[in-house]
């Protein structure tokens, strides 16, 4: 990494002066950290919550025509089912905590939706089971790229948090294709097998050493940091860069609240956070995502032949994504990614050809949710957090729920206006998003609030 010139700066409210936001440091670029036991482990926890998260994205579509006829659901109780994930993520989005805690209950609460759905008799059943689901997978989406981002050194973070967004798109494409040939209650049985195997690891896992130095726990974050790194690992550098962050943020804003979001040093990160999680919603991605079954049903193709597709194109899609993360950065691929949706959008309104779309939506789903988990400073990270997980929920709510709608009123109309969205969202990525590739969690965070 090319060494700053100038030392990052960041304003101090209670004086008005300029300090330094990080102490002047060495090169560690010679100092690259492998993947530890426990490392592998803390991200196999988070992406069991992402597998869990893929699933529940995943289960409405294929399996939407035997539970219609099974339980003799109408078509407006199916779509009211399929929304009650974005309800329920509504929810979650305001739930904070511990993160390793969260990640605990996360397991058990998966595990609880599932064996409602599982065992549903009617309509109520399936959408208090999807409620408790939405929860959990809201929490996750947001929760899992921060607790890997903030445990995993720079030279690994972008592979490290490719591979929760690798599992949800995954298990998504996992859940499509096996919903296509197996029965709607042995699937949703499936559905809770990664959310015991995170409940049992999050008994093994360390917290978060950002966390712990957020909240003045010196020992335990400096053994939750070794224990991350390796016993022999030299940690004194990392150590210290955080105390130093952790210690100016402290002096900047000691009791975070809400209103702390709204002051002008982190009006940018805001506003790059809730722009990518709304644009995101907006160029379709929730109405491929949920109906792409009504979709080849539309288009008058084989549920079962397209699902093949659409999970090896997807597959493909974001296996390269994981590879080219930490040599190319994210902002490109995210540039790619939203021209890709965009001619993707405008091909499907012309002739229903959903692989251009499902293949770039696959490169750049989960880019967005590594961004928030890395621009945001520790002492907003959590009201910040919310507000993201409310925007993109928010918009989610109403893409979904307008779908079946639109698709009525005009097929081609449906997805150019998805076009239209992800033509903005070229622009935005264009001129405020910023590459955060190579670079620590303070050194991006002090680049957004320097004065």
């Amino acid at each position: 990494m090319v060494k700053k010139k100038e030392q990052e700066e960041i304003s101090s409210q209670e004086d008005g002066r300029t300090q330094p936001l990080l102490p002047p440091s060495e090169d560690h670029d010679k100092e690259d950290l492998p993947f530890t036991p426990t490392l592998l482990l803390s991200i196999l926890a988070a992406a069991c919550g992402c597998l869990s998260t893929g699933c529940i994205v995943g289960y409405s579509s294929p399996v939407e025509y035997q539970i219609i006829e099974e339980l003799g659901l109408s078509v407006q109780e199916y779509s009211f089912f399929g929304s009650m994930m974005i309800v329920g993520g509504l929810v979650g989005s305001i739930v904070g905590g511990k993160i390793t805690e969260m990640m605990l209950g996360l397991g058990g609460l998966f595990i609880v939706g599932w064996l409602t759905i599982a065992t549903a008799e009617g309509a109520l059943q399936l959408d208090f089971g999807r409620l408790l689901l939405g929860i959990g997978s809201s929490i996750t989406l947001y929760l899992a790229p921060v607790y890997v981002a903030e445990i995993t050194p720079k030279n690994l973070r972008g592979a490290a948090v490719s591979v929760t967004q690798l599992t949800m798109v995954c298990s998504i494409s996992f859940t499509f294709l096996v919903g296509s040939f197996i029965n709607w209650r042995a699937l949703a049985l499936i559905g809770t097998i990664p959310g015991l195997v995170q409940l049992v690891l999050t008994f093994f896992i360390p917290e978060s050493p950002r966390w712990l130095a957020k909240t003045g726990r010196e020992k335990e974050f400096e053994a939750a940091l070794l224990q991350l790194r390796g016993g022999n690992a030299d940690i004194s550098w990392e150590v210290d860069e955080i105390k130093e962050y952790t210690k100016i943020i402290h002096s900047i804003s000691k009791d975070s609240s809400i209103f702390d979001l709204f002051q002008k040093q982190y009006a940018i990160p805001l506003i790059v956070g809730n722009g990518l999680m709304v644009l995101q919603q907006f160029s379709g991605l929730n109405s491929y995502t949920l109906y792409t079954g009504a979709i080849f049903v539309s288009a008058g193709l084989s549920l079962k032949s397209g699902s093949v597709i659409v999970t090896f194109i997807q597959l493909v899609g974001t296996v390269l994504t994981a590879a080219l993360m930490d040599r190319y950065g994210r902002r490109p691929l995210l540039q790619a990614a939203v021209i890709g949706t965009c001619f993707g959008s405008l091909l499907t309104a012309l002739s229903f050809i959903l692989q251009i779309y499902s293949g770039s939506m696959s490169v750049g789903n989960g880019i967005p949710w590594i961004i928030v988990a890395e621009i945001f400073p520790l002492n907003i990270k959590g009201s910040a957090g919310t507000m993201c997980c409310l925007s993109y929920n928010v918009s989610s709510l109403m893409v979904s729920f307008s779908f079946q709608s639109l698709l009525q009123w005009s097929p081609p109309g449906t997805f150019l206006l998805y076009a239209s969205a992800s033509v903005v969202a070229i622009g935005f990525v264009a001129k405020l998003v910023p590459e955060t590739r190579g670079r620590t969690l303070e050194e991006i965070q002090s680049s957004f609030t320097q004065k």
